[in-house]
């Protein structure tokens, strides 16, 4: 894999959305690189002060350099950015919860395209900032044509989640084409592993080792191309750190297929769980198929994911056990 992670080291990166799921496992392993890690997160302003309920960095609390509390949709993100004075960005910060955008579609479009905006805006007015990295989304592809997506698939978002996503993605390509940015885009395929509790795995997951039905919207056949969390993290940091990342929109994923039907199967079975499958009716705005065609990634970066799904499984279900309340 081509990537110089060594330049990271005593460099001051900032992380938007460190809190979450893959925000906090690259914060980690940012500060094990040897960065000066800042992250931006969402805080509620209460008697005149910030405060924030960390969920996923407290035990790298004492290791962080800095703390930004604020709205990433805000216009005063910008200026937050710019005073923390970063060499490097990633941006995740993201309302990432597909369902939330049907009935909250004009929130979700505020926190991930203008806050992807903001992002860009100070991107454009800093010269200090070497490289930076948007988070765009598998979803943008939607409703697909063929067996596997590379990046030069038309886009079809299907819910305003995914339009939202693309919308920042746009903005991205746009920014690039105006501005000559030092900036590139990740499209991640749906990832998953410890510290994830939205998405269709880890709540599968935690039913099961509960022993309570797995509830799949529809017929089960609908196929999601997972990718484990370690592999993205690392997926990041080529697109950080590798000068022909720049200007790229870049696929990553395993280019493997799991319907939802075989995942549940498989969790109940390496959980050896008791609980029974159950089938309702199908979901708004659903995706039937997401596969990557992660071909250019690995043409570039030679990257390639390691971690088989099986083994992606089993290792987050024993982190379940042992950190999530039964």
């Amino acid at each position: 894999m081509k990537s110089d992670l060594k330049k990271f080291k005593n460099k001051r990166v900032l992380v938007t959305g460190a809190d979450g799921f893959m925000g906090s496992h690259l914060a980690e392993k940012l500060i094990q690189l040897g960065s000066k890690v800042s992250v931006f997160i969402r805080g509620n302003s209460v008697n005149g002060t910030s405060e924030y309920n960390l969920r996923n960095l407290k035990k790298i609390m004492s290791k962080i350099d800095s703390i930004i509390t604020g709205n990433i949709g805000s216009s005063d993100a910008k200026k937050l950015i710019l005073d923390n004075k970063p060499d490097y960005i990633f941006h995740l910060a993201a309302d990432a919860y597909v369902p939330n955008s049907f009935n909250h579609p004009l929130e979700v479009m505020e926190t991930n395209l203008l806050g992807t905006i903001n992002v860009l805006e100070s991107l454009r007015s800093s010269k200090k900032i070497k490289q930076a990295v948007c988070t765009s989304s598998s979803e943008i592809y939607g409703l697909t044509i063929g067996k596997s997506i590379d990046e030069s698939h038309q886009l079809f978002p299907s819910s305003p989640y995914a339009a939202s996503k693309l919308a920042a993605d746009r903005y991205c390509y746009s920014y690039i084409n105006t501005y000559n940015l030092p900036l590139s885009v990740i499209r991640p395929f749906n990832t998953f592993g410890p510290r994830h509790t939205y998405d269709v795995i880890p709540k599968f997951i935690n039913l099961a080792l509960k022993n309570k039905p797995l509830t799949i919207y529809g017929s089960g056949k609908q196929a999601r191309d997972f990718t484990y969390v370690d592999d993205m993290i690392d997926a990041f940091l080529v697109m950080g750190s590798n000068k022909k990342a720049i200007g790229k929109f870049v696929n990553f994923g395993t280019g493997k297929s799991h319907s939802i039907l075989k995942t549940a199967k498989l969790i109940v079975q390496i959980s050896k769980s008791k609980s029974k499958i159950v089938f309702i009716k199908k979901r708004l705005a659903e995706v039937p198929n997401l596969v990557c065609n992660y071909n250019f990634a690995k043409k570039i970066f030679n990257w390639k994911p390691k971690t088989k799904f099986e083994k992606g499984l089993y290792q987050n279900i024993e982190w379940s056990r042992k950190n999530l309340k039964m």
